[in-house]
């Protein structure tokens, strides 16, 4: 049993649910105004940032649990579900502040941080479990009402944003209009907090009633966008399969050399599942033939990608260890593995189209909420496990100490980080002490030298067809490409005869200017650094045209690539190069 469509309740019933939700609109925006006024003025709750948090997080996500379950929810079950939801917001977000998972800025009355974003998906998923089956009157309800719930609720949220970004743009024209005959009064109001927090709440909550009343036109919006999303499955199943099917013969290496394979895998995976549930939608009709079998394509594709996912960041965890970005990419995959598992069946198995995913759907979706309890409490907090691992790392000599990562400790766990890098400072090992000693003392973040790591293989050569000199490969001094330390593959070079003595130098993007590198007495030095003139260009762009030449012009010589001229600065200053030619500019492509 369901309560009657908006359209057809009582007009009473209407009456009574829009003045709730407005109050609830008004009570948010004067609490987050409070919220806003005490960080500016340092007062408490912002001198408490755990506390501050706990507010903050309550104040932006638990009046949507009430603005959605007003018009389909028993009051008495809907205050029991807001106290479950306000505990669950205020305890997460001052656990994320203790631990170091998110951080109050001086500006943002939002904490930063990914555990605001995990309680929102928290409460969103858990709500609309809650509902349907408060509405259905039992346990477990119909995948239909969860279907119809969810994605009616998600079309909302889009457009009483939008309606409320259309609220505001308004507010702003009117300023502009009548600042230009001298009245200030508009653009002095919307600037006020006073005004704009209430104002911008209480529009999202009038937007929601409004298309809550037309329930039916948001429907219509929803399958719309559905359909849509649909057509998009047979093309990501064509990307997805042409991309397993050219990994044999391209090899695993390039993927993982990318160090984003798993977070691009994981998000290959995720348009898979929405994609397939668009196609599905809430099962009552088979959809084309053509959707039909893409769906069941997709089911099977699941699997393989979430194993490349698995691998990719069990390779990276090995040679590296844990951090919290690790972690959460273990979460993911192991949700991941469940749809994968859940749509294969779906996929493979006869009867009803696909009717396994339905039960998947609801299954992960309980899975879903455990573990982002587990990741952001106690239980698993991945700042925590994170510092284990490195502390282990560091303890059995997988890492060297002037190699370790103390800049995490400072800067990105916390007080946990801060505890261990106390431990570390007394250390038997005398190099561990005092770079820890030196992290405890620094106020920023080190920018680390690494350069020993860069590998000169992995550098793009311009045009395509061209390599390194191998001399050049494993004998550059290490110091000398720093820069391309974290992403060698960002860092394009090309090979041109600067200085005219019939042996090319090698050109190396670094950032937004061309390192140069010049063979002298059998080692490669740094001969000089070419800059833009004109601010930055799209240097990489240019260099895969080929297109490199000289132009000499006295005092100095100038590099061209692509027709961008970019100024060279010799190695300690040094004079151009002799016999460089100054009455002409050449431009050669190179070979």
């Amino acid at each position: 049993m369901t309560d009657p469509a908006p359209e057809t309740a009582d007009p009473k019933a209407v009456r009574r649910v829009a003045i709730l939700r407005l109050v609830t609109g008004l009570a948010q925006g004067l609490l987050l105004f409070c919220l806003d006024h005490a960080l500016k003025a340092k007062a408490w709750p912002a001198t408490q940032p755990a506390v501050f948090a706990a507010i903050a997080a309550v104040a932006i996500f638990v009046p949507f649990v009430v603005l959605a379950g007003l018009s389909t929810m028993r009051l008495s079950r809907l205050a029991a579900w807001k106290l479950v939801a306000v505990l669950v917001a205020a305890g997460l977000a001052a656990y994320a502040v203790h631990s170091g998972q998110a951080e109050i800025r001086p500006r943002s009355v939002i904490p930063e941080g990914v555990a605001m974003l995990a309680i929102a998906a928290l409460l969103f998923i858990g709500h609309h479990l809650v509902q349907p089956a408060e509405m259905e009157r039992r346990p477990i309800a119909r995948f239909t009402t969860y279907f119809d719930e969810t994605w009616k609720h998600g079309v909302q949220l889009a457009l009483s944003a939008l309606f409320t970004g259309a609220f505001w743009l308004l507010l702003h024209l009117a300023s502009a209009l009548f600042s230009m005959i001298g009245i200030e009064a508009i653009d002095k109001l919307i600037d006020q907090p006073w005004f704009s927090w209430p104002a911008t709440a209480v529009m999202f909550a009038a937007a929601v009633q409004l298309t809550d009343v037309r329930a039916g036109l948001v429907r219509g919006v929803r399958t719309v966008s559905l359909t849509l999303l649909a057509w998009l499955l047979p093309l990501m199943v064509l990307i997805a399969a042409g991309f397993l099917a050219t990994l044999p013969f391209k090899g695993l290496d390039l993927l993982w050399a990318t160090k984003k394979a798993a977070a691009l895998l994981l998000t290959a995976a995720a348009f898979l599942i929405v994609l397939t549930n668009a196609a599905y939608q809430d099962g009552t009709e088979r959809p084309p033939t053509v959707l039909a079998w893409a769906a069941r394509i997709a089911g099977l594709l699941l699997a393989p990608i979430t194993v490349l996912a698995g691998y990719a960041i069990w390779l990276r965890v090995n040679q590296y260890g844990l951090t919290p970005e690790r972690v959460y990419g273990v979460a993911c995959v192991v949700v991941a593995a469940g749809y994968a598992i859940g749509y294969a069946v779906a996929a493979l198995k006869p009867g009803a189209w696909m009717k396994p995913l339905e039960a998947t759907n609801i299954t992960l979706a309980f899975v879903a909420i455990a573990v982002l309890l587990v990741l952001f409490t106690p239980i698993a907090d991945p700042v925590r496990l994170s510092v284990d691992s490195q502390l282990a790392r560091l303890a059995s000599g997988k890492v060297k100490p002037e190699a370790f990562d103390y800049d995490f400790l400072r800067f990105d766990a916390g007080k946990r980080g801060e505890a261990a890098l106390d431990r570390l400072a007394g250390d038997p090992d005398a190099a561990v002490a005092r770079e820890a000693k030196a992290a405890r003392k620094r106020t920023e973040r080190r920018y680390r030298l690494d350069a020993s790591r860069v590998d000169l293989r992995r550098l793009p050569v311009y045009p395509a067809g061209r390599s390194l000199p191998e001399s050049f490969v494993t004998g550059l001094e290490a110091s000398e490409l720093f820069g391309c330390a974290r992403e060698p593959a960002q860092c394009p070079a090309g090979l041109l005869d600067i200085d005219g003595d019939g042996v090319e130098e090698v050109l190396v993007r670094v950032f937004n200017q061309v390192q140069i590198f010049k063979l002298h007495d059998g080692t490669w030095k740094s001969f000089g650094v070419a800059t833009p003139e004109c601010g930055p260009i799209k240097l990489e762009e240019l260099m895969k045209t080929g297109r490199f030449g000289v132009a000499p012009s006295a005092p100095r010589q100038d590099l061209l690539v692509g027709g961008a001229r970019l100024s060279i600065t010799p190695e300690d200053k040094a004079c151009p190069p002799a016999g460089a030619r100054t009455d002409e500019v050449t431009v050669s492509r190179a070979r």
